[in-house]
C-alpha cells in the first residue's frame, strides 16, 4: 500500500543566508520568529546551502590545530544536519529565467544575493535576511527581518 502523500503547503519564508547562521547561532529574536510561523511554510535555498557549505569546506581545508580542524569537522557536520531538517529549494529554470532577467537590469547586487531573490520571486515568497541594503533593489522582492534585537 502506497504511503499518503502529505498536501503541498506553500512557501511563505524563504531564509536568507545570514538569517540562516542566526539561527544556527541560536540568535533569540530569529528563533522566536520560527516559533510563531508555521514550519512547514519555511525553506532555505540551495544557494544558502553552497555558500555555508563552501564557507565551511574552505574552514577544513586552511591549515591550522588538531584542534581547529575537530572544530571545523564539527561544524561542517552540523551544517549538513541542518540542511537534512529544512526544505532547501532549487535552482530550477523558472528561477533561472528569473535570474538572467534580474542580471539583464544590471542590479548592483552579487550573483548568489540575485540566484537567491529569484528564487524568492519564483516562490512568491519572503526573503527573510538582514541585508536589505542589497536586496532593496530587486523590484517586487518582498524582504522580513527576523534578526531584530
Amino acid at each position: 500500500m502506497p504511503l499518503a502523500k502529505l498536501p503541498e503547503t506553500a512557501i511563505r519564508y524563504i531564509l536568507d543566508t545570514d538569517t540562516v547562521t542566526y539561527q544556527q547561532l541560536g540568535r533569540a529574536s530569529v528563533i522566536q520568529r520560527l516559533k510563531q510561523v508555521n514550519l512547514h511554510e519555511v525553506a532555505t535555498t540551495v544557494i544558502t546551502m553552497y555558500e555555508q557549505l563552501r564557507g565551511r569546506l574552505a574552514a577544513v581545508n586552511r591549515q591550522q590545530s588538531e584542534a581547529d580542524l575537530q572544530q571545523a569537522y564539527q561544524r561542517l557536520q552540523a551544517t549538513q544536519a541542518y540542511y537534512c531538517q529544512i526544505q532547501v529549494l532549487p535552482f530550477t529554470a523558472e528561477v533561472a529565467k528569473i535570474y538572467r532577467q534580474l542580471v539583464q537590469q544590471k542590479l548592483r547586487i552579487g550573483t548568489q544575493d540575485l540566484q537567491i531573490a529569484a528564487t524568492v520571486l519564483a516562490h512568491q515568497a519572503t526573503l527573510v535576511t538582514s541585508n536589505s541594503r542589497h536586496f532593496d533593489q530587486v523590484p517586487g522582492l518582498q524582504l522580513e527581518n527576523w534578526n531584530l534585537t
